[in-house]
């Protein structure tokens, strides 16, 4: 039998736009208990856009949480709880890059949790191909560059440590795997 935690207490530190934080108490497998942050995610969903020559689009945008600027894939939260993932996708791909893919044209590539020690954000990442040029619809808050790689370009850059953030790197590496 597997012994684990229990949970015998939450308290919400603060509720945000993005996230919410809180406090759990937990009863460890020994009997002592400790407290746990938690942060709770709304989640998110990405896209690798998939030019028909194979460049993939990529944004580049200030990142707070780091203080440097960075070079990822489309990505945005769900506009709630309820909203597929695959819609969230489909929607930022347009709105971050200014492509835009039919629906069909978008399929599933993998899940992932961003940082399971102490955060359920969990993204869905997909690829779009059959992409159309449109135009960008940045929120208020964002200021986003657009610019087309090569996977052997990309994988470089994750290897040289360019690349560094985390759904970008997984998405990215999943893809090139699939590749012939």
């Amino acid at each position: 039998m597997e012994l684990r935690p229990e949970r015998i207490g939450r308290r919400l530190i603060h509720n945000g736009a993005i996230v919410d934080i809180y406090q759990d108490r937990m009863v460890l497998p020994d009997g002592t208990e400790e407290n746990y942050d938690f942060i709770k995610h709304k989640g998110a969903a990405a896209v690798i856009p998939v030019m028909d020559d194979g460049r993939i689009i990529m944004v580049r945008q200030y990142r707070n949480a780091i203080d440097q600027y960075t070079l990822e894939i489309p990505a945005g939260g769900l506009n709630g709880a309820d909203e597929p993932t695959k819609i969230a996708a489909h929607r930022e791909l347009e709105e971050e890059t200014g492509y835009y893919a039919d629906l069909n044209d978008v399929e599933f590539l993998l899940t992932l949790y961003t940082t399971v020690a102490f955060c359920n954000e969990k993204i869905d990442i997909y690829l779009a191909r059959n992409l159309r040029k449109t135009q960008q619809h940045l929120d208020d808050d964002e200021f986003i560059d657009v610019s087309l790689h090569t996977i052997d370009e990309l994988t470089q850059m994750v290897r040289d440590g360019k690349i560094v953030d985390a759904k970008t790197i997984a998405g990215l590496m999943t893809y090139r795997a699939m590749l012939p």
